[in-house]
This record gives C-alpha cells, structure tokens and sequence, in this order.
C-alpha cells in the first residue's frame, strides 16, 4: 500500500488552479521504484493471499472500503475540488457517490461473474473460466481523479489481481487516501500501491514493465498511441485505452418539446467539469427549423452559469486544470473568431483570483468546416453550433471527427431515434438524455477514442482477466 520508497524522481507540485496556490509537493516515483513496486506486486500475486482468497472474501474487503470511502466522503470531495479545481457541489453529488457506488458494484459482481463449459462431444468437456492477469497498472486523468481510480480499483482488485495506480499528477491526493482506506479495510500489503509521478517517467516504466500483464490508460490520444508502442516493443501487455471526444448533440425538429430538459442537458454535456470532460457534447448539431430558437435558449442558460470559486456551494463552473490550458482554449476560440466564426460568451465576473485559469462557458457559430474548434478536442468550456436539414446530413456531421467516444439524440420519433443511433460511430449513443448509462453498462469509444467496451459492467472483467480454456477427454 501507499507509495512505495526508495529513489524518486523529483517532486510533484500539486496547485490549486483556482488561484495558482500551491497546495502541496508529492514525492515522484522514478522508474527504478516502479519496477521495484511491479516485482513487489508479482511475489503478493504469487503469494496468493489476495488472488487465492475467495470472489466473497475479497468482496468483504471492497465493500468495507466503500464504507470507509463513505465516511471520508467530504474528504475525499475536498482534494479533488482543490487539486481539480472542480466544484465542490460536483465532487459531493456526482464524483464521489459514483466512486464510492463503483466499488461497492464491483465488489457485489465478485461472485457473479461465471465461466461457460463448451457445448462439445460426449467424450469431452470443455471447461472456459477467466483468471486474474497478476500484476496490472492503471494510469489516470485528472478530470476525474476518484471517479476513474475507482473504475479500476474495483474489477482489477475484485478479480485477484495487484495493481499499481498511477494518478494524474495534478490530482494525487484522492488516491493516496483510498490507498489509506484499502489499507484500513483489510487489502493485504502490496495488493494496492498508489505509484505518484511524472508521466514520461512513471507512465511510461509501467508501460514497459515486464511484470505489468494487462494495463488501462484514460487520457489523450497522443498517450495512448505511446502506451501502446511500449507494450509492443516489450512483453506485448494487455493495453486498453479511453481517450479523447468530440461528442455530438443531435437536435431533430421536435426536441424543443422536452422544452427546459433539452437546455438542462445540452448546458450539463457541453460544460460539466468546465468541459474538461472526455463525452462532452462540445458540437450541438441542430434542425434549421428549431435553430434560432435553441441557440438563444442555450445561450443565454450558459451565460447564467455561476462561475466563481469551486470551494462555494453555489459554484457551477470552477478554472481550467492549468494556465497552459486555458491558453489552449484561448488561442482556438481567437482563431475561430479570426476565422469569421461569431463568439458568443457574457464574459467571466470581477474578483476571481488573477492566477486563476478562469475561462467563461462560450458557444460558437459560423465556424468554417474543419476548423480547430470543430475537429480538436478543446478539453475546455467551448461548445460549437452546426445546423442541418436532413438525417443524413446530421450522421455526416457527428461522425466528421476522428474521434467515436459518445453522441445524444434528441427526438420523439424511435424510428428517427434509432437511425441515427446506428448511424453515429461512437460507444455510446444517448437518446433524450447526456448519459453515458450506468454502472451495468459497458462503456468506451470507437475509433481514435479507444478500443470500446472496457469500462462499467461485468465487460470491465474482461480488461483484467485472461480467458482459460481446460479440455478434458472422458473415457
């Protein structure tokens, strides 16, 4: 448990983006730690003290964990708010509850996730069961720092397996305290350990380690193609990834009669988390018929947005993660608006902090085809505004992107509903709602968003376990 010891690799400065205070420094684990801990994980795995205990016996210690979670909730809501910079009404009602449900989930599914025997002869009999990889890795996103931990920690750890946790490293607080808790819920020593560092070092050592069997990265596309380049020029790991988006919202003529429902969603997809969120609905796709009519309704519900500072209550939008992303997002808006695009935005209000990286909720129109903000991931409050006038049109435009991570429909007619559905490459597909389902729902993207289905649900079993097939003749 905790973060290892030995050599580091300097230190990581964890900052409050909502005033550019920093908060505290976390010591950074080097690669030589890493392959210290993965060899420290592989003798626990072959130990058996956690992988050889029973589905029910480790589903006890899970689910104490997520009492303990419970009980730390506003603990836990507090770090990822300061280190996130995120509301912290979003970490109370949303991150953490989901963080704390998936663990509980996960351990309850411990127990219910069978084998299959093969229909063969009758002078044979084949046995498929699926057994813990040892040792895995998980690598996280800053966006969802408990959220995402949990994702992992629950199937990885239900299924037998050690498991190392890389947090992001703006956002390691989280998951040193539910490496705490796991220790305080009963979790055998070395079965979870919380490895904090830099990602060119620390990511890419577990990338490369040799006991690492099966490994999980959330985070850019860009990563993830170096993840996989590792894996390949090493001992070929499991690798599964979940990137970026550029989730469509798509607004057929009748959605206006979900009236305040449709504003309510399209305000939640294209802003929660500040946009820094892989699914956003950062492209509104809209009927010419209902396009004046919608733009003015989201519009001015994004200027009502309170942005301010997250530890208030009242707060729906905090900073961006950092300074360099807010000049990110800066310099695409102010080429769109070069371009010819019009930038509709009431601005940010007076007395935030001068470090903070404040950027107001802002809806574009006019963008010219292919610009930066139509095709780019902004990871930013930045939402475009594309009208069409047929299905078919629509389908182009969602799909006119590299990424396939989640879209929405909006429409009372099924038929309508479940053309575009099929139509749109993406993982996940929501009608008449921003969702991306719930915990017995499996969960990733299609093309450069990632390999699809490896999150959420029994499916999650299938990242941290490998398939065995036992054949017996009969006699």
């Amino acid at each position: 448990m905790g973060t290892g010891g030995g050599s580091v690799s300097g230190t990581l400065r964890v900052v409050n983006p909502a005033n550019g205070e920093l908060i505290t420094s976390v010591p950074a684990v080097s690669a030589a730690e890493v392959a210290v801990a993965a060899e420290r994980a592989h003798r626990v795995f072959e130990s058996r003290i956690w992988s050889g205990t029973s589905p029910r016996e480790r589903a006890e210690v899970l689910l104490r964990l997520a009492g303990l979670m419970e009980r730390d909730a506003e603990l836990l809501a507090r770090l990822d708010s300061e280190d996130a910079g995120k509301p912290i009404t979003e970490c109370r009602t949303g991150d953490v509850p989901g963080a704390i449900e998936s663990v509980r989930w996960f351990a309850e599914a411990a127990d219910k996730v069978f084998g299959r025997v093969a229909p063969t002869g009758h002078d044979s009999l084949g046995l498929v069961s699926r057994e813990p990889v040892g040792v895995a890795a998980a690598i996280l996103p800053w966006n969802y720092p408990l959220a995402m931990a949990a994702w992992k920690v629950g199937p990885a750890l239900a299924a037998g397996n050690s498991l190392l946790l890389k947090p992001a490293e703006a956002t390691p607080r989280s998951a040193l305290h539910l490496a705490a808790l796991a220790a305080e819920a009963g979790l055998p020593d070395g079965v979870l350990t919380v490895l904090p560092g830099h990602g060119p070092v620390t990511g890419t050592a577990l990338a490369r380690d040799p006991w690492v069997r099966a490994l999980s990265f959330t985070g850019s596309t860009a990563t993830g193609r170096r993840i996989l380049a590792d894996a390949a020029d090493t001992n070929f790991k499991r690798v599964s990834l979940e990137m970026g988006g550029k989730s469509p919202q798509v607004l057929l003529p009748d959605a206006l009669h979900y009236g305040d429902e449709l504003i309510e969603n399209m305000v939640e997809a294209a802003f929660l988390t500040m946009g820094q969120n892989c699914t956003a609905g950062s492209r509104v796709l809209v009927h010419r018929a209902i396009a004046d009519e919608v733009l003015a309704r989201f519009t001015a519900a994004a200027k009502a947005l309170v942005v301010g500072d997250p530890a208030r209550p009242d707060t729906q939008m905090g900073p961006l993660i950092s300074r360099t992303a807010f000049t990110r997002v800066a310099d695409a808006v102010d080429a769109a608006r070069a371009a010819g695009a019009r930038i509709h935005t009431a601005g940010l209000p007076h007395g935030l902090p001068p470090h903070g990286a404040y950027y107001p909720p802002t809806v574009i129109t006019g963008a010219p085809d292919g610009s930066e903000v139509l095709t780019r991931e902004l990871f930013g409050p930045v939402v475009t505004v594309q009208t069409f006038t047929t299905e078919e049109e629509a389908v182009r435009l969602a799909n006119a992107t590299e990424y396939g991570l989640a879209a929405s429909v909006w429409t009372r007619d099924l038929d309508a509903a479940f053309r575009l559905s099929r139509g749109i490459q993406a993982g996940v597909v929501s009608v008449n709602a921003y969702s991306e389902g719930d915990l017995t729902t499996p969960f990733g993207g299609w093309k450069q968003s990632g390999f699809g289905g490896a999150e959420k649900s029994t499916s999650a079993f299938e990242q941290w376990t490998s398939p065995k097939t036992v054949w017996i003749r009969t006699r």
